[in-house]
């Protein structure tokens, strides 16, 4: 008779919680900014949980004076012990987390599992506490917009709701994070959504402001830096303001392209290696870490020393060099862990250095180092990360003072011109490819409605195997009424090969080497002629045209090998009304 009544009662309790989220439903607008406070509540918790654990766990494992045995064995395990969590439990928490939080916005219908916002957190918790130079922003961004996509999900809101709840939970996050409020609507809405005027504003600021409330109850009003009021010397400084630009552009360009090629050679190993592949940065911040504590952790203590001018030349400018091979590899090799810490490290350090020399050369027309020290984060930051304005905004409301604007104006566009020149793809974009992601551009998103390759795509009906053979891939071409055939293997699509290629290679094979050359090594399966279906058919007719095919796969934006459907020449023509169906 027990067991009734509770199987009646836990079904009276289903039945009113579904009654409600019905009701709730009908007021998607109230419920939306509710859920934005939250969010922002929820994330500000988990930042705040984030800088405890990292920092209090940390001072155990390293402390400062401890042995050096302690700096190279922590990193070593933490690498190999997180390395196979992530392998085996986490995959989508690793990495930084922004360019995961973009793909889940524009490539994966606004979903982030809980599983992956609990990985990520205890994850990249573990990776910073280990001594891992990596930041918690990043990884931060991720947790707070899965936080809005699992409450989104649980409330059965409709997916375009959901999506909206990304960029909420990121400024969240931000503002946490670094405590600036302000800089955190401005980077959600810049490099998140990627749209300074979208509709969900007013969420935004509304969970930043809450996030920044709670960072302040639980671990007061305290900026991330305390740096001494800035100055203006002379209006000749500016100058070396500019060449400290120059300097943190030439420094963004070089960390970005050490990362995506790092990046890029350890993705060629057999995938059996990636649990073990984090190892080979841990050991590298060991054996570093041994000889140079500064090295280890995300290291804001050490930013401190270098704005208020009590570190020395030599070691700035040491840690600029070390610090970027750390983090690189690091990165490249697996590790839970972001870039935006680091980069504004490494800006510091760069600024200290260039100050010392400028102030030394010119000292009654100069800043002490510090000065150039609090500039050189924003420019590092500004051509790392390729948001000025964000950079700007957050500096300024670290130090409250106005009259650094100027200055870092002058330091970020010349290190964005600078970094763009020498590295044209920003860096979570790159990031993102190398996972065979391919995010929207804003030219795309402004294009919804008008003539996209979903009106017009169809099912593929031929394929070619990867494994089939030059000669016997030709024997099929020759009762196919296509000219253009996708390569496809136990991943998906991998290519796309003509006639003329075909009837090429058997041409200059020698002793019929040609005609057993395997078509999947052809093509290049990382790089390879497609579209996505929410873009334009003009990019697919100038794609077709530039490789000479009639035929182009049409992928998923979150797997590129993952096939929607083809779209043929003779498709995009009658859409034009060129051709007859």
């Amino acid at each position: 008779m027990s067991e009734a009544v509770q199987t009646t009662s836990r079904s009276g309790w289903r039945t009113w919680f579904l009654l409600r989220v019905a009701k709730l439903r009908q007021r998607e607008g109230q419920v939306f900014l509710v859920l934005a406070l939250v969010i922002g509540a929820l994330t500000g918790l988990a930042v705040v949980a984030f800088i405890l654990l990292t920092e209090r766990l940390g001072m155990r494992l390293y402390p400062v004076g401890g042995a050096p045995w302690r700096r190279l064995l922590f990193p070593v395990v933490g690498s190999l012990g997180i390395g196979y969590l992530l392998y085996r439990y986490f995959p989508n928490a690793r990495g930084s987390g922004v360019p995961q939080t973009k793909a889940a916005l524009f490539a994966r219908e606004g979903r982030i599992t809980l599983r992956t916002v609990l990985g990520k957190f205890f994850c990249t918790s573990a990776t910073l506490a280990s001594g891992i130079p990596l930041g918690r922003e990043g990884p931060s961004v991720q947790v707070g917009a899965g936080i809005g996509s699992v409450l989104g999900r649980l409330l059965g809101l409709p997916t375009e709701q959901v999506k909206k709840l990304i960029p909420v939970g990121a400024a969240a996050a931000i503002a946490a994070a670094f405590n600036t409020p302000l800089a955190a609507v401005l980077f959600s809405l810049e490099e998140i959504t990627g749209d300074l005027y979208a509709p969900v504003m007013g969420a935004v600021v509304l969970a930043s402001a809450t996030a920044w409330m709670v960072l302040r109850v639980f671990l007061g009003n305290h900026p991330l830096f305390k740096v001494p009021q800035y100055q203006l010397v002379h209006p000749a400084e500016f100058a070396v303001y500019a060449v400290l630009g120059v300097a943190g552009g030439v420094v963004s360009a070089a960390f970005t392209k050490l990362l995506l090629g790092i990046r890029a050679r350890f993705l060629r190993f057999p995938q059996k290696t990636v649990w073990f592949q984090p190892v080979a940065g841990g050991l590298l911040v060991g054996v570093m870490g041994w000889f140079v504590p500064q090295v280890l952790g995300v290291g804001y203590g050490f930013v401190g020393e270098a704005l208020n001018g009590r570190m020395a030349f030599r070691l700035m400018a040491l840690l600029v060099v070390l610090k970027l091979v750390a983090v690189t590899t690091s990165y490249a090799t697996g590790n839970a862990g972001g870039i935006f810490g680091p980069s504004l490290f490494i800006g510091a350090m760069l600024g200290g250095t260039v100050g010392t020399v400028a102030h030394h050369l010119f000292p009654a027309y100069t800043a002490t180092p510090g000065a150039y020290a609090l500039v050189g984060m924003g420019a590092v930051f500004a051509g790392v990360v390729r948001t000025p304005m964000t950079s700007v905004l957050m500096i300024f409301e670290m130090t409250q003072d106005y009259a650094v604007i100027v200055p870092l104006m002058i330091a970020n566009l010349v290190s964005l011109f600078i970094a763009s020149q020498l590295q044209h793809d920003p860096i979570y974009e790159a990031l993102a490819i190398q996972d065979g992601i391919h995010l929207p551009s804003a030219e795309t998103r402004q294009r919804y409605g008008q003539r996209q390759i979903i009106k017009v795509m169809q099912t593929s009906s031929e394929s070619l195997p990867a494994e089939m053979t030059v000669r016997e891939a030709l024997e099929r071409a020759s009762s196919s009424k296509f000219r253009s055939w996708l390569v496809t293997d136990q991943r998906g699509v991998i290519g796309v090969i003509n006639l003329a290629r075909l009837e090429q290679e058997l041409a200059a094979g020698a002793d019929k080497e040609g005609a057993d050359k395997k078509l999947g090594e052809l093509v290049d399966a990382m790089v390879f002629p497609h579209v996505h279906a929410d873009q334009g058919l003009d990019l697919a007719l100038e794609r077709m045209g530039a490789n000479q095919i009639e035929i182009l796969p049409v992928v998923n934006r979150a797997d590129i090998h993952k096939l929607e459907g083809i779209v043929t020449l003779r498709d995009v023509l009658v859409a034009y009304g060129v051709s007859r169906a």
